[in-house]
């Protein structure tokens, strides 16, 4: 199926939503708001749902899951304090919004996603896009991807109870990781460095809603 559309009111609501919903707030990068304001997120929802992808709300993706509000997308990505040439690793890549986002920041991308229909239809969708440095794998994303390990940041798309010891563990040293930690119902997004000096350290961000990391109930740190 062919992409459905560059169109110039896609292109406006886009601009729209950058102004209101992420410089408006405290999304500051200029990378990030530049990166927001040209990923076409329209492309990575249902036809039926196109005219409802820039507004600041999570929408359904099928299989009970969703793509995160724009305001989170671009919360987790500025948090990461990305660099060009950093190589990270998603958790839960879902529709691949956010692995586009994430590509055009970074050397490279190593995503996983659980569910075989969104890692099909992200990788369609991507490679359409032209995006050659996000690598897709199925797989459980508990376990995350040792054989490109250590990532100098690691994106969480699902909440844990605790912080995975296995992810943490493939984090490079000086490396920052994203993350819902919490419970269904009470959830904080955390910002997980891994010191030089064998320390670690943690920074609330905000309250989140995620679905959560689902299979692999590896070890918690």
């Amino acid at each position: 199926m062919p992409l459905y559309g560059f169109k110039p009111d896609m292109a406006r609501a886009r601009e729209a939503m950058v102004k209101n919903q992420l410089a408006a707030r405290d999304i500051t990068d200029p990378k990030v708001l530049e990166v927001m304001g040209f990923v076409p997120r329209h492309l990575f929802v249902d036809e039926a749902m196109s005219t409802q992808a820039y507004e600041d709300t999570p929408i359904s993706i099928g299989h009970g899951q969703f793509i995160s509000q724009p305001y989170m997308v671009a919360a987790m990505t500025q948090s990461l304090r990305l660099r060009p040439t950093d190589r990270v690793l998603e958790i839960g890549s879902g529709c691949g919004y956010q692995t586009a986002v994430l590509s055009y920041l970074c050397q490279t991308v190593y995503a996983l996603e659980i569910l075989s229909p969104l890692r099909d239809r992200s990788v369609r969708i991507l490679s359409e896009l032209g995006i050659k440095n996000a690598h897709m794998k199925l797989g459980d994303g508990r376990l995350g991807w040792k054989d490109f390990a250590p990532f100098e940041a690691i994106l969480v798309a699902a909440y844990s109870e605790t912080l995975p010891k296995i992810l943490y563990n493939q984090l490079a040293v000086g490396g920052r990781m994203i993350i819902p930690l919490g419970h269904p119902e009470s959830q904080k997004l955390v910002l997980v460095t891994k010191e030089p000096d064998g320390g670690q350290g943690r920074e609330i961000i905000l309250a989140c809603r995620f679905v959560p990391l689902v299979h692999g109930q590896g070890p918690g740190l």
